[in-house]
């Protein structure tokens, strides 16, 4: 037969079934917060980034955005106002020099052009006209002035025969008072018409010089219009490629409008920009790091531009090195980081996502086994775009994570597996 199992031993196993589920949850919880307290402190050494301290130079840096732009850049202007009838090339073509660029519709500037030679040569007729005229004029009084000359004769010797006739008794003193009058006034009279001849002669000249001169004046406007219409036929003038063309077929340019720009891909220039919250720390003569792709050459700024636009600073920068140069394209973008200060033979360590900005900082230091890292606080320096110095806080040779620690800012120690 079966015993009967008494209360009491069902209550005590209870009682023991109780206490060892509530071990096992303890447990088991205890576990879990470990694990996770574990997971949450540790990384990968494949998802970190380690750089190790080392002595050596530095260079404080500003970094800078550039564009490449030509030494040189043609500006073709269109030279009459006039309609855009064909576009031949467009941006970016190379172009040699007498190539086509584009066409312009200069009927109207030829009709005016043909206009005003045709009025020049009613101009240099005009000029023959008066020359006719004014040696007709003058030949008439040159006539007038020999018959006074001959008047003026003729009265001396009717002078004389009345003073011959008075002596011999047959004449009166009033007729000697006559032709004497009769004389002075004819020689008053050609002596009126000499000044006029002197008169009429610089007439004669300043109108006909006049004349010339304007039509001299007309003839070089017409050269100058030829001139622009031989330009309208818009051809580079020299090789290079096409960087700007105006394609609108159809649309009015005005005379000076810029239609087309040549690049001349014989030489660049680098154009800086900066916030002009740096601005007073610019100045010629700086040395500057170009980084073009994975190519990094030396610089020098040249000026600073004065105009600041949308709260930055332009300069111009030139490379030392001329085998640089082949390195670059028009409109390409680089890197810039102007150097403002430089020390040697300090603690470095490489640039990354760890350091923020700010002088004081914590970051994350290997310990020498490698399996773990304590947070330590550090005093840092110079900045450039490969190293930052540490002026406290960290010796050469040891390790720390440039990988953003962010996520651990409340662990003091994190574990490297």
């Amino acid at each position: 037969m079966d015993k009967e199992i008494s209360r009491q031993e069902i209550n005590k196993r209870k009682y023991k079934i109780w206490i060892y589920a509530a071990i096992s949850i303890a447990v088991l919880a205890l576990a879990t917060w470990y694990l996770r307290a574990a997971l949450a402190n540790s990384v990968k050494r494949s998802e970190i980034r380690i750089a190790v301290a080392e002595t050596g130079d530095i260079e404080n840096t500003l970094n800078a955005a550039g564009e490449v732009l030509p030494e040189f850049e043609q500006v073709i202007t269109s030279p009459i106002a006039a309609i855009l009838q064909q576009v031949y090339v467009n941006a970016g073509a190379t172009v040699k020099v007498g190539d086509r660029i584009l066409e312009l519709d200069k009927t109207l500037t030829q009709m005016e052009f043909d206009k005003q030679k045709d009025e020049l040569e009613l101009k240099r007729n005009g000029i023959v006209k008066i020359r006719l005229d004014l040696d007709k004029s003058f030949y008439d009084i040159k006539i007038q002035d020999s018959i006074k000359a001959f008047r003026i004769n003729s009265l001396k010797a009717e002078l004389e025969d009345a003073k011959r006739l008075f002596k011999a008794g047959g004449g009166t003193r009033e007729s000697i008072e006559q032709a004497e009058t009769n004389l002075q006034i004819a020689q008053l009279e050609k002596r009126q018409l000499e000044n006029d001849i002197r008169s009429r002669q610089a007439v004669m000249r300043t109108s006909i010089r006049e004349t010339e001169i304007t039509a001299a004046i007309q003839e070089k406007g017409l050269q100058e219009m030829a001139h622009k219409l031989k330009q309208s036929d818009i051809t580079a003038s020299r090789a290079g490629v096409i960087t700007f063309v105006n394609t609108n077929l159809g649309a009015r340019v005005g005379e000076g409008e810029i239609i087309a720009r040549i690049a001349d891909l014989g030489s660049f220039k680098i154009l800086g920009s900066i916030s002009d919250n740096y601005a007073d720390q610019l100045q010629a003569g700086l040395p500057i790091i170009v980084r073009i792709g994975d190519n990094s050459v030396r610089g020098m700024l040249l000026s600073v531009r004065p105009a600041v636009t949308n709260n930055v600073v332009n300069f111009d920068v030139s490379l030392q090195d001329a085998e640089a140069y082949k390195l670059l394209r028009p409109q390409m973008r680089v890197e810039l980081y102007v150097v403002t200060d430089a020390r040697k033979n300090v603690v470095r360590v490489a640039n990354g996502p760890t350091f923020r900005g700010a002088q004081i900082q914590d970051v994350f230091v290997l310990r020498p086994d490698g399996k773990s890292a304590e947070r330590r606080t550090l005093r840092l320096g110079l900045t450039s775009f490969d190293y930052v110095e540490i002026e406290e806080g960290l010796q050469p040779g040891e390790s720390i994570i440039l990988t953003d620690m962010s996520a651990f800012r409340n662990a003091n120690e994190i574990t490297v597996k």
